[in-house]
């Protein structure tokens, strides 16, 4: 008999909110979504920036499938780090489109990075800015939109995944151009030729007082530096090769070649907290 109380099964109540939960981009862990886990070494996520506030977990939807991962700083509005597994890349998948975060504007919103003008379309009159940077941000600063995860670290549609502006921080032009580029170039080349696996983490170090700045308001933080890290494992899985570097985000277009020990004791310079391994057992 109705009893004017719709009944659910528990066992249905249970699917449909893992379904809608598994469904987010902005997760409360990394460790809560088994396939945006994979970008860390053997599931360990690092602690590096695990006390940063105002901090999201993102995990970079595009197409339908996640492709990496990014911890976010929503105060800074830039990246503390993404996380991605190496790809051979193809060619192609060079956006001309900037995506942005939905679920930093709105967690009701969809779960896919999408274009800040669409999604603009789609909800006429709502500030897409307050917890991210926004594409004309950028325009006119004096700073590239340098990616942390490359864009030539992957194979299409992980390439076009990388074109959100939550995965770049302004970047000085001539680094972002010359050394950096360089060096990720050097990246690929050991990877493609020593790694059946290559993880790999680009961060960025916040400045204290250095913004881009939009009518007179601090819209997104200028790094002083950059780093990554890497861990190569064969085909069981072994780790077999590590390193990192670092370099500061100015004109001086030089990159800083580190073990990764020597990468945390970089770290350890912009915090208070252990900076803890950045890879399991630290790719030993």
């Amino acid at each position: 008999m109705f009893d004017g109380k719709m009944q659910t099964p528990g066992h249905l109540v249970a699917l449909l909110s893992l379904f809608c939960w598994a469904g987010a981009d902005v997760v409360s862990r990394f460790e809560d979504v088994p396939e945006c886990l994979e970008y860390f070494h053997k599931g360990m996520v690092p602690k590096w920036g695990a006390s940063t506030q105002n901090v999201a977990h993102l995990c970079q939807r595009f197409g339908n499938r996640y492709h990496f991962a990014t911890l976010f700083d929503t105060h800074h509005r830039i990246a503390v780090y993404s996380a991605y597994l190496f790809q051979n890349s193809n060619g192609g998948g060079r956006e001309k489109r900037w995506f942005v975060e939905p679920q930093l504007v709105d967690p009701s919103w969809q779960a896919e990075m999408k274009d800040g003008y669409w999604l603009g379309k789609d909800h006429p009159g709502v500030y897409q800015g307050e917890r991210q940077a926004l594409n004309e941000d950028y325009t006119h600063s004096g700073y590239d939109r340098g990616h942390l995860n490359p864009n030539g670290h992957h194979a299409v549609p992980g390439r076009n995944a990388t074109f959100t502006l939550t995965n770049v921080v302004p970047q000085n032009p001539k680094l972002n151009q010359n050394e950096w580029r360089i060096h990720e170039s050097q990246l690929t080349e050991l990877f493609r030729a020593r790694c059946s696996r290559a993880y790999v983490l680009v961060g960025a170090v916040p400045s204290a007082d250095n913004w881009i700045v939009k009518n007179n308001v601090n819209r997104v933080n200028i790094p002083d530096y950059l780093w990554n890290a890497y861990c190569c494992v064969d085909n069981n899985g072994k780790a077999i090769q590590s390193g990192g570097a670092s370099a500061r985000n100015t004109e001086g277009n030089w990159v800083e070649r580190h073990t990764l020990d020597e990468l945390d004791e970089f770290l350890q310079k912009f915090t208070n907290q252990p900076v803890g391994e950045l890879f399991h057992n630290n790719c030993r």
